[in-house]
């Protein structure tokens, strides 16, 4: 059964048919025949953190091509991104202090540093490193010391509950959309600071290697116990991989600080078992499987979630429960029967975590891309932190593509879209929304948000989108720390989210117009 659904708030504007029988399928399919648990459970318990190019994340591109497969999905494969760097993995990380008491103490290597070749011991010494002419007072001073590089930090009490949904003043808070400033002089400030930082920490990592350091400590971004930690080193073949670089809980290293500024002498000894698995530079992988279309199939819808994860958790929220939502609404749309116009296309990104290299690449090849710069200085940048240069080259499928719909913000229940100011898109976003109203899911907001793989669509101007999740514990425990696991993970806000993204993609393969595109900046 179709129903027509008044878009915005207007009479005068278009209908947006809404199928709510295939809706009632895609609920019934979704709330009471679940797998979406079983499908995080496998990815995070079994097979673990994915780091792009590591032996887990291998493993989890294999995992869910079988599944794929399993389910009768279409031209399931791994597409290659080129050379993104050597995987790396860890398999134990320990800190004992020595004097002046023995304790043991919590910390964990960032990805892409070197082991230390079995337990080493050494007294510590703070060092403080800005710019490289900070280096020349450390020289000869260095060799077989353990080095801690950040100041101690004060705890600071949380003034907000640890768990964290929506009410409807935040909810309305979202319909409100601030205008733009003018972000040249920032973005300037900001590229200058981050090439420097990248030239800083490659002068730093050959400084230590070459000056003895055994090791070096920071501390962990978080409170609490929990270890926030990321990428160290280099994951590029050829470049200082450094020395082992662990970040330690802060309520661990604030008293080796205090201990040194009482001028006595702290001794530590640090095992950390990693290594890097390849030699040379490979390229990452994108897993990618079809429901083919019929009659538009040419066309194609796509969904996906980043599947690389960082290493000291299990990659639960970010983002094994976007992967397990997009790979249940896959499952859900085949097992209702559903047969949709277009092509719908799942992706499951790799890369993500290192600046939405996977997701770039493959917009890049099949859609739209940017011409190479020439300017030595944006050739150096990421790909994501460059300016456009010239017209935007577009492929043959770029007039065939509906849309993309991404989830990477935790576990938490949707309540709704992110329009990314595509204020044509919105009335059919509420459309597609009001059968999800009594789970939750309610608003459409203009505004944009960033920082994962719709972001590479939106800035080719295809049209891309974000759910509204609740945060859940997302931004004050889990997000990159040792916590993001299993159990922060929410089973029926899944249920729910695997309900709506299927029920989206599916009006989107039906409906008789490709979704809307905004103009790009350029147009």
């Amino acid at each position: 059964m179709w129903v027509l659904c008044l878009g915005f708030s207007s009479m005068a504007m278009a209908q947006e048919p809404v199928d709510l029988e295939m809706v009632n399928r895609i609920r019934q399919e979704a709330f009471h025949h679940s797998q979406v648990m079983d499908i995080l459970g496998h990815l995070t318990e079994d097979i673990g953190p994915r780091l792009t190019n590591s032996p887990q994340m291998a493993q989890a591109n294999a995992w869910t091509q079988e599944k794929f497969k399993g389910w009768g999905l279409a031209n399931v494969h791994d597409e290659a991104f080129d050379d993104f760097g050597r995987g790396w993995e860890f398999s134990e990380s320990s800190v004992e202090m020595l004097a002046p008491r023995t304790a043991p103490l919590y910390a964990l290597p960032k990805a892409w540093t070197p082991g230390t070749n079995g337990p080493v011991e050494g007294e510590v010494m703070r060092v403080s490193i800005k710019t490289r002419k900070d280096l020349d007072q450390y020289k000869g001073k260095l060799k077989g010391k353990i080095l801690l590089l950040d100041d101690a930090r004060a705890y600071k009490p949380g003034t907000e509950a640890n768990w964290q949904r929506y009410d409807a003043a935040g909810l309305a808070e979202l319909q409100d959309f601030a205008l733009p400033k003018d972000a040249k002089r920032d973005r300037a400030t900001f590229l200058k600071r981050y090439t420097e930082r990248q030239e800083l920490a490659r002068a730093i990592n050959e400084f230590f290697v070459a000056e003895g350091a055994l090791a070096t400590i920071g501390i962990s971004g978080w409170d609490n116990g929990v270890i926030r930690v990321g990428g160290g080193g280099s994951r590029r073949a050829g470049e200082s991989a450094g020395v082992p670089e662990l970040a330690m809980v802060a309520e661990h290293y604030n008293p080796l600080m205090r201990a040194l500024e009482r001028k006595e002498t702290v001794k530590l000894r640090v095992n950390v078992k990693a290594r890097f698995t390849d030699e040379a530079n490979q390229p990452g992988y994108n897993t990618v499987a079809e429901i083919p279309g019929s009659g538009k199939a040419n066309e194609v819808v796509m969904l996906g979630a980043h599947m690389d994860s960082w290493h000291t958790g299990t990659g639960a929220s970010d983002n094994g429960a976007g992967v397990a939502v997009m790979m249940e609404a896959m499952r859900i749309l085949k097992a209702v029967g559903a047969k949709p116009k277009r092509t719908i296309r799942v992706a499951l990104w790799s890369g993500e975590e290192q600046g939405l290299i996977g997701s770039r690449a493959y917009v890049a090849k099949h859609f739209a891309a940017y011409p190479e710069p020439t300017d030595p200085a944006q050739k150096a940048l990421p790909a994501s932190l460059r300016e456009p240069t010239g017209a935007l080259q577009k492929k043959a499928d770029y007039e065939r593509f509906a849309a993309y719909f991404n989830m990477d913000n935790g576990s938490g229940r949707f309540r709704g879209i992110y329009a990314q100011e595509n204020t044509a898109a919105m009335p059919i976003f509420k459309a597609w929304l009001e059968p999800f109203h009594d789970v939750g899911a309610t608003t459409v907001t203009s505004r944009n948000t960033g920082s994962t793989d719709h972001v590479s669509f939106d800035a080719v101007g295809l049209p891309g989108f974000q759910f509204i999740q609740d945060r859940l514990d997302y931004s004050t425990q889990v997000h990159h720390s040792n916590l993001d696991t299993y159990d922060h993970s929410s089973p029926e806000d899944l249920k729910q989210a695997a309900a709506i993204v299927a029920s989206f993609v599916w009006h989107a393969a039906q409906r008789e117009e490709k979704l809307p595109r905004k103009p790009l900046a350029q147009d």
